[in-house]
C-alpha cells in the first residue's frame, strides 16, 4: 500500500488558498492527506468552502507559520509531511515523485527545485534553486543563506518529532533552523533535481513586507550555527 502523505498549508487571511488547496487535490499520488491550520484568519474562510469536505481544517489562534506547522504537523498521520504556503502551487507529479525518490533512496528527508511565479501564476523565472556538486557545497551555503525552499521539502515524520519541531520563537527563519538542525544530525538531505514546486512572489508576501526584521534575525541565527557547521565542515570530504 503507499504510504500516507500529510501536505500541510497553514492559512492566514490568503487570497490564494484555494489554488494551493487545488493543486493538491489534483495530485497524480492518490493517498493523500491535506491538513489546512487557519492560524486565526479575519478574512478569505468562504474561499475554503469548497473543499472542507475533502480536507482535515484545524483552527488555532495567530502565532505565526512555525506554530501552524507544528499544529498540523502533530495532527498528521501520514509516513511523509511535505508544507505548502497557501499562496504557492505543487505541480501534478510532486508528491508521487518524490514519494518515489525518497522509498528508492531510503531518505528521511528531500528537497526539489522549483519555479517562481507572480500573482497572476505566471513563471517568471524557471529552476530557481540553486545547485550544489557535493553535500559539503551544500552545507558550506548554509554558512551564508538557506538553500532549501521549504515548501519543496518532504520527511518522514517521525523525522521532525526526533530532530524536534519548528522552533515557533522564530517568525521567520524556524524552516533555515529547522534545516540546519536536521543537517547537524547527519541526516542525508537528498535532492531531487526536478522542478515540482510553483513559488509565487507578490507584494502582500511576508519576505517582502518583513524584509527589514527577517535580515536581523537571520543573522543571529546563522552566528548561533557558524561554528557548529564549520566544525562540520571540517571534517567533510571536498
Amino acid at each position: 500500500m503507499l504510504p500516507i502523505v500529510t501536505v500541510v498549508i497553514p492559512f492566514y487571511n490568503c487570497p490564494y488558498i484555494s489554488q494551493a488547496i487545488k493543486s493538491v487535490l489534483d495530485q497524480s499520488y492518490p493517498n493523500i492527506e491535506i491538513i489546512v491550520v487557519d492560524d486565526g484568519s479575519t478574512k478569505n474562510h468562504h474561499l475554503l468552502e469548497p473543499y472542507r469536505s475533502r480536507i482535515v481544517y484545524l483552527r488555532k489562534p495567530n502565532g505565526g507559520t512555525a506554530s501552524a506547522l507544528n499544529h498540523g504537523m502533530q495532527s498528521a498521520t501520514g509516513r511523509y509531511v511535505a508544507w505548502l504556503s497557501s499562496d504557492d502551487m505543487f505541480t501534478r507529479d510532486k508528491v508521487l515523485n518524490q514519494v518515489s525518490f525518497m522509498e528508492e533512496k531510503q531518505a528521511q528527508f528531500s528537497f526539489t527545485d522549483f519555479h517562481t511565479i507572480n500573482e497572476n501564476s505566471h513563471i517568471t523565472h524557471h529552476f530557481s534553486t540553486a545547485k550544489f556538486p557535493t553535500e559539503k557545497a551544500f552545507i558550506t551555503a548554509m554558512l551564508d543563506y538557506c538553500p532549501v525552499n521549504g515548501c519543496t521539502v518532504m520527511m518522514l515524520r517521525h523525522l521532525i518529532e526526533a530532530v524536534g519541531w519548528f522552533n515557533a520563537s522564530l517568525p521567520y527563519t524556524h524552516d533555515y533552523d529547522l534545516w540546519v538542525r536536521i543537517a547537524l544530525n547527519g541526516v542525508g538531505m537528498h535532492y531531487l533535481n526536478e522542478p515540482l514546486t510553483l513559488y509565487r512572489r507578490h507584494s502582500r508576501m511576508g519576505t517582502v513586507k518583513h524584509i527589514s526584521h527577517i535580515e536581523p534575525e537571520f543573522k543571529k541565527i546563522k552566528a548561533q550555527y557558524a561554528s557548529i557547521l564549520r566544525a562540520k565542515l571540517s571534517g567533510m570530504p571536498d
